[in-house]
């Protein structure tokens, strides 16, 4: 599975899902989705997407990936995750014909989720894109909003080695006459974008010209085009400051979907202030302890970890300690340099192949100026954090979704 191995599971094309999705009846027909692709914060907005329509009282998918603790977090209804028993009653059902696709895990996964929104009936279905798009296994969807969060350098050896390049796979999500929300400008993706979407006639919305995000994010204010307040006391419960944008895209979503699906209800400021409590949404600038204060983050690649490592900078504390462990093909050089110099470095490895072994990583970031010690899990770095740790100091756990999700393991 890709999550697990990396790019010796990927299967690229759409012919596998939709011989799999024949098999269980096109349930991906019956369902009225919004689609979700981009680099950083598709999962977010997917969560904030999710959060909105269930406030609206409307029965919500939510698939999103990968888990971190439980497999069937990728897969839930009103934020109740799938059960072991629907689970097993799908691949019972369907196994015998499954295998003679050999599909990959997330082609399964992906099937396994929308023949559950449509045999449970769901109003909307938010899925969020594997990786990619435009080969990507949801991509068989005809959702009623597209939407692209940002794009950054990523999975280069399967989407190309330019913003460009990777613009492209990703705008495979537009869709013909479908609204599409892009969260971000960029020079160099944009037009690839505008390009597409007319071909399509496709409506295209750049949500960081249409809302602006004033004040802390545990009390903001929503501010819209024209400079007008359309919301005040705004409490979002996951605070990197990455989620800045991640809330303007997601603002521009909900405006669209009170266009597609109308409603006299405004649940805006519901939707953010409960987003972790309606959809589970764990590993966003969460708070694990306040004394050390203790952050957990599953930003891996330049341009997530870029904005947390500058939020983690300019907190006040005693000494920056930090759990790190990252997975062998990721970006490691020009992530390197974003760490700050000062913090202390507990390292390991999450136990997938994947995984960048502990010293390997230890001996790169000393040749980069840093300071790390090597231990031999997660959970062993994390408990000698902790035990440094003075009551004024703050530890954060990041670097790979995987090292994160091992530590909400160990202490669930």
């Amino acid at each position: 599975m890709y999550h697990k191995i990396g790019s010796a599971a990927y299967k690229e094309g759409l012919e596998n899902i939709e011989a799999l999705l024949n098999i269980v009846g096109n349930p991906e027909k019956k369902l009225k989705a919004v689609h979700i692709a981009g680099t950083n914060g598709k999962g977010s907005v997917a969560h904030l997407t999710a959060s909105y329509c269930q406030e609206r009282g409307l029965k919500t998918g939510l698939f999103t990936s990968p888990h971190l603790v439980d497999f069937r977090e990728r897969i839930r209804i009103d934020g109740d995750m799938i059960t072991e028993e629907q689970v097993l009653d799908f691949f019972n059902r369907y196994k015998p014909e499954f295998d003679k696709l050999e599909p990959s895990f997330f082609e399964m996964t992906t099937a396994l989720a929308f023949w559950h929104f449509a045999e449970q009936n769901v109003d909307v279905a938010v899925v969020e894109v594997g990786l990619g798009g435009r080969l990507d296994a949801t991509n068989v969807l005809h959702p009623l909003l597209s939407v692209i969060t940002n794009i950054s350098l990523e999975h280069t050896q399967l989407l190309g080695d330019t913003i460009a390049k990777i613009a492209f796979e990703k705008a495979g999500i537009i869709k013909k006459d479908t609204p599409v929300v892009v969260g971000e400008f960029h020079p160099e993706s944009f037009p690839v974008f505008t390009d597409i979407a007319e071909k399509n006639n496709a409506p295209l919305f750049l949500a960081e010209d249409n809302y602006t995000i004033n004040g802390d994010l545990s009390d903001c204010a929503i501010l819209d085009v024209t400079g007008k307040t359309l919301y005040e006391h705004v409490e979002l419960p996951i605070q990197g400051d990455y989620q800045r944008k991640n809330l303007r895209t997601f603002l521009q979503v909900a405006d669209l979907l009170d266009q597609l699906m109308p409603t006299d209800k405004d649940v805006t400021v519901e939707a953010i202030r409960n987003v972790v409590k309606n959809t589970g949404l764990m590993g966003r600038w969460q708070m694990l302890r306040h004394e050390p204060l203790t952050i957990c983050d599953v930003g891996h690649n330049v341009g997530g970890l870029s904005l947390t490592m500058k939020q983690l900078v300019a907190m006040p504390c005693r000494q920056l300690r930090i759990v790190f462990g990252m997975v062998a093909d990721k970006d490691i050089e020009h992530v390197l340099p974003l760490l700050p110099q000062q913090a202390v470095y507990y390292v390991s490895q999450a136990h997938i192949e994947r995984a960048l072994d502990g010293d390997q990583l230890a001996s790169r970031m000393s040749a980069k100026g840093l300071q790390p010690r090597v231990y031999p899990s997660i959970h062993e770095a994390f408990r000698a954090a902790q035990s440094d740790a003075a009551p004024d100091d703050i530890v954060f756990v990041g670097g790979s979704c995987f090292v994160v999700g091992e530590l909400l393991q160990e202490l669930k």
